[in-house]
């Protein structure tokens, strides 16, 4: 009995160790790949870059329900967190074991814009470190509204959209400005799966999504059930 507690005993400090140096091994390899994107192209000229779009958009030129839609729906603690919401990590982490698959990542609004920056969309764990590296040197450079601005003019609304001005030009025929409720509401949850939620292509799947975002901002305050239910009756 007592050999086969230490051979138990033995196992899980060998099972420790593994972990810890794959998880070094893992670290270092992130580590490098944020560090050669930046040495790729610096943070500043990414930025200029993305900002140099002529249909490039300021957070004062979209409606405040439209940007609070985006928060509640895609990181309702991006006031709170330093770049990672590490419950949201948890929560995927023990999701994908159990399923075995890396199909859900926890990002925030500050990971998913590093990712659109200078990463692929590959899932691997390797580019899910250089992102969280890449997260932690956004948010110690620029401050939230400016992130939340560039995240909203990098990323992709299907059928070829890559800012919020084109998307609700293109599929409002409005500025994000002009956009009503239910519009701001609607183009708020395509950019989850753009290709599944393009209005063009699936718009049934796209109010559905809507439902579930507006569901979300009702969740965490920024809207009452009851205005969430004008905002789906109104139907634009």
């Amino acid at each position: 009995m007592k050999r086969l507690k230490k051979l138990i005993k033995r196992l899980f400090l060998l099972t420790v160790v593994v972990i810890v140096i794959a998880g070094c091994v893992l670290a270092g390899s992130g580590y490098k790949m944020y560090r050669d994107a930046l040495n790729h192209q610096g943070l500043e000229s990414k930025v200029a870059e993305i900002q140099s779009n002529p249909s490039y958009t300021t957070l004062s030129e979209m409606p405040e329900l439209y940007l609070d839609a985006v928060v509640a729906v895609e990181d309702h603690r991006f006031e709170q967190h330093l770049g990672i919401d590490l419950i949201a990590i948890g929560r995927a982490a023990w999701n994908n074991l159990t399923s075995w698959s890396l199909r859900e990542g926890g990002s925030t609004i500050t990971q998913q814009l590093a990712k659109n920056m200078y990463f692929t969309q590959e899932k691997s764990f390797i580019r899910k470190i250089a992102e969280m590296f890449m997260a932690f040197r956004l948010e110690s450079s620029y401050t939230k509204d400016e992130i939340l601005e560039l995240y909203l003019n990098s990323i992709y609304f299907g059928d070829g959209y890559y800012c919020v001005r084109d998307a609700s030009q293109g599929y409002f025929g409005k500025d994000p400005i002009d956009m009503t409720d239910y519009e701001s509401t609607l183009l708020a949850g395509i950019p989850n799966a753009p290709s599944v939620y393009s209005l063009t292509a699936n718009p049934d799947l796209a109010e559905q999504r809507q439902q579930y975002v507006i569901q979300q901002m009702v969740k965490y305050g920024y809207i009452s059930e009851g205005e969430g239910k004008k905002i789906i009756a109104v139907r634009g």
